[in-house]
């Protein structure tokens, strides 16, 4: 039996992002994503009802500023007391888990999506997905991008703007583009 296009990005198998099952659930994550960005403060709570619905999982002391942007939110875990400022983007094609107490600053930008090189593949929409995971008590600073398949240990620092390529050890800051340790050349 072949897989599905869905089935093929969940294994981190190289799939075909043009495709009306995942289009749909694109299209459940743009409603989600609206509801949270247009619903008064004091209706929409820390996280939009129809966005809480669509996450993977999330806790009640979880806190999302709008504006907000993800590919499909199913694939999104967030722990205790994350936060993540306004105009955060995660593209979740593969799982991205975010532990307790993390901190994420204004348009931090998390992808898994890793399109092809041969650009008559990429046209055709052929790509593959990473998961990221960032640990406990990390702090990723604004405007930092986290690439596909990286890991951030617990109680991480993410300089702002930084662009994250490698995993990122527990307790160690990394700054820049590419994100390196500080004090390292």
């Amino acid at each position: 039996m072949m897989k599905t296009e869905r089935e093929k990005m969940e294994a981190g198998e190289w799939y075909t992002c043009i495709d009306d099952e995942l289009e749909t659930l694109r299209q459940a994550a743009y409603h989600a994503v609206h509801e949270h960005r247009t619903l008064h403060p004091s209706k929409r709570g820390w996280i939009s009802p129809a966005l809480r619905t669509l996450l993977g999982s999330s806790t009640d002391s979880t806190i999302i500023e709008a504006p907000f942007h993800c590919a499909y939110g199913i694939n999104i875990h967030l722990g205790e007391r994350v936060f993540l400022n306004a105009g955060c983007t995660i593209l979740d094609t593969a799982p991205v888990r975010i532990g307790d107490q993390t901190m994420l600053g204004p348009n931090v930008q998390i992808y898994c999506a890793q399109h092809h090189k041969d650009a008559e593949k990429r046209c055709a929409g052929l790509e593959f997905a990473k998961p990221v995971t960032i640990g406990k008590r990390a702090w990723i600073g604004g405007a930092a991008i986290i690439m596909p398949g990286v890991t951030i240990g617990d109680e991480a620092i993410v300089g702002a703007g930084s662009v994250v390529t490698k995993d990122v050890p527990t307790g160690a800051t990394v700054v820049g583009n590419p994100a390196r340790m500080m004090g390292q050349a």
